[in-house]
């Protein structure tokens, strides 16, 4: 019976110290509650601490490197424009035949080079050759047609003078007849009518007659032979006709050695083939395009504003970068500047008199060479867009 009572009161002193335990930390956490509340009131009673100088030197630090790094930017590029509205520009010769027919040989492929007189297309030949056989018989006949008009003048020139001395001797001749049955005639009605008969009186008037006929024929005859400078100069006359006729054929000859010719279509220039538009029996018109060739030479055309233009002249150091290359380092230099803006020589010009006028800033084309940093093995194509910048003087 006394163990269950001290027992009981074990437990009872071991509740009252947990008891007294629990109500200590309570009173602990109540006052630091209470400490925590007091602080933040006085917190609330000490004025706020004003911000600091630093960040407003912060920020004039900035603003003065901003502007040093502005100013060294507009000091180094102060002699330089440049624009990106420029492409690469060259010669793009297109070529098309003189004459049609069928394509027999095609000499090239896309894209390959080629050398200044290379064979490119054939057309078939055969329908010019026989152009050229027949204007060579024509020619062949012209000359044959002068060489006999010219004989006929070497004859003419000794012909027609001794056929008018002929008639001029004739004319003599029948005058003297006429003069000798004159006579006749006379002295037959001069004479006793008993002396003669009338047989003899009608013969001599008959002979009188006669020669009188023959003197008109003959002075006829030497009238019409008496023309011979005329018939000279006439047949001279045929002698150069026969000669026009033969170069008549002589150039009729040559436009079909030349239409011949041409049936061989042949690189005018070194470049590139660009843009086939023909293949092997396709039948040519002439002048159809048949392709480009792109020659070496390229240049740069860049259209500056009129702004920029002030201080450019020919001669300005240009460096040039190429969108499509750009570990490409080309160097050259102003070679010319259009006088007259883009839009001034476009298809339709720009018409600013129609009341709603608008200023635009225009572009002028600038000519830019370049001297070096083209590459051997990597040709640069036209139209590819570039970055010229110009380094004025």
């Amino acid at each position: 019976m006394s163990d269950e009572t001290g027992s009981a009161r074990d437990e009872h002193d071991q509740d009252d110290r947990k008891n007294t335990k629990d109500g200590q930390s309570d009173d602990k956490k109540n006052n630091k509650d209470d400490g925590n509340q007091k602080d933040a009131d006085n917190g609330d009673d000490k004025p706020r601490k004003k911000p600091g100088k630093k960040p407003l030197i912060i920020l004039a630090v900035v603003v003065i490197l901003l502007a040093i790094v502005a100013f060294v930017w507009w000091f180094a590029t102060r002699n330089e424009i440049t624009t990106d509205d420029a492409y690469t520009d060259g010669n793009a010769i297109t070529m098309a035949p003189k004459v049609s027919g069928y394509v027999v040989q095609l000499a090239v492929n896309d894209n390959v080079y080629v050398h200044k007189g290379d064979l490119l297309v054939v057309i078939d030949k055969r329908d010019y050759q026989a152009q050229v056989d027949q204007a060579e018989a024509q020619v062949g006949l012209a000359k044959a047609q002068l060489n006999a008009a010219l004989v006929q003048l070497d004859i003419a020139r000794i012909q027609y003078p001794a056929q008018y001395r002929q008639a001029k001797a004739q004319t003599s001749s029948a005058e003297a007849n006429f003069r000798q049955a004159e006579a006749a005639y006379l002295r037959q009605h001069a004479v006793d009518q008993r002396a003669t008969s009338q047989q003899n009186i009608d013969t001599a008037d008959a002979q009188r007659q006669s020669a009188s006929a023959s003197v008109e024929q003959a002075r006829a005859q030497q009238q019409t032979a008496s023309l011979v400078p005329q018939q000279i100069r006439q047949t001279e006359a045929t002698v150069e006709e026969r000669r026009q006729q033969v170069q008549q054929a002589e150039a009729q000859l040559e436009q079909a050695q030349l239409n011949l010719s041409y049936c061989e279509v042949r690189s005018p220039s070194d470049g590139w083939i660009t843009r086939r538009n023909v293949q092997l029996g396709t039948f040519l018109q002439a002048g159809v395009s048949l392709f480009a060739i792109v020659t070496p030479q390229v240049w740069v055309t860049a259209n500056f504003k009129e702004s920029q233009l002030e201080r450019m002249r020919p001669g300005d150091k240009v460096k040039v970068e190429v969108d499509a290359y750009p570990k490409l380092d080309l160097r050259g230099h102003v070679d010319s500047v259009q006088l007259g803006s883009g839009s001034r020589f476009s298809a339709f010009p720009a018409e600013n008199a129609t009341g709603n006028f608008v200023k635009i800033v225009q572009r002028v084309p600038v000519k830019i060479v370049i001297d070096d940093g083209l590459p051997r093995d990597q040709p640069l194509g036209l139209g590819l867009s570039v970055t010229p910048k110009v380094y004025l003087k």
